[in-house]
C-alpha cells in the first residue's frame, strides 16, 4: 500500500484527552483529500483473571453513548509511563487489585479510520489487594463474571465495548493455547 503524503495539518482542538486536526494529503494517484484525525494518548486495557476462572470487569456510565457499559479495566498511559505500569496503576485504581503475573496480550488500534489511539492489552493473574484512590470523575462498580460467560455476553450484545471485546478474545485465545499444550 502506498503511504499518503501529508501536505498540511491544521490543529482544531486540543483537550486533556484528545486533540483534533485536519490534514490535507496527497493520495497515490495524485488526488488531494482531507483527513480528520483524532489524536489520542495510548492506553492500556487489562483482563484480570482470578483463581476461579472469573474475569473482573467494571461497570460505569459512559456519557458519550448515554449508557452504563461493562468493560475491562483500562486507562490512558501517562507521559513517561510504561504501558505495563499504566496497566498495574489502572488495575489498582479501578478494581483495587495488583497483579503478580502481568502478561502482554498484544496491541491494537482502537479506531484507525480517524483516531491514532493505540491500546496495549494485558492479562493479569496472581491478583492481590492493592487499592489506589479512584479517579474523582469515575463511578465504577466491580463485576466478576466467568470468562466463558463473558464471551457469551459478547455474543448476546451485553458487552459492546470494543477494547473489552478484543482483550477478552485475546485472553481466551491465550488460555485455549495453554490448554492444548
Amino acid at each position: 500500500m502506498t503511504r499518503e503524503e501529508q501536505l498540511s495539518s491544521k490543529p482544531v482542538f486540543e483537550g486533556k484527552i484528545v486533540g483534533l486536526r485536519i490534514d490535507q494529503v496527497r493520495l497515490a494517484k495524485g488526488r488531494v483529500a482531507v483527513r480528520e484525525v483524532v489524536n489520542h494518548k495510548p492506553a492500556a486495557v487489562i483482563v484480570p483473571l482470578d483463581d476461579y476462572g472469573n474475569v473482573i470487569l467494571v461497570k460505569q456510565y459512559r456519557y458519550a453513548v448515554g449508557e452504563a457499559l461493562l468493560e475491562a479495566p483500562a486507562g490512558i498511559i501517562e507521559d513517561g509511563e510504561q504501558p505495563c505500569d499504566a496497566a498495574q496503576r489502572e488495575l489498582r485504581e479501578e478494581v483495587g487489585l495488583a497483579s503478580g503475573d502481568l502478561r502482554k496480550l498484544g496491541e491494537f488500534w482502537m479506531a484507525p479510520g480517524f483516531c491514532n489511539e493505540l491500546m496495549h492489552a494485558y492479562e493479569a493473574r496472581d491478583l492481590k489487594t492493592s487499592k489506589l484512590p479512584a479517579d474523582d470523575d469515575e463511578d465504577i462498580r466491580v463485576v466478576r463474571v466467568p470468562l466463558v460467560q463473558a464471551l457469551d455476553m459478547i455474543a448476546a450484545g451485553e458487552i459492546r465495548d470494543a477494547k473489552t471485546i478484543a482483550a477478552l478474545l485475546m485472553a481466551h485465545r491465550r488460555s485455549c493455547a495453554q490448554d492444548t499444550r
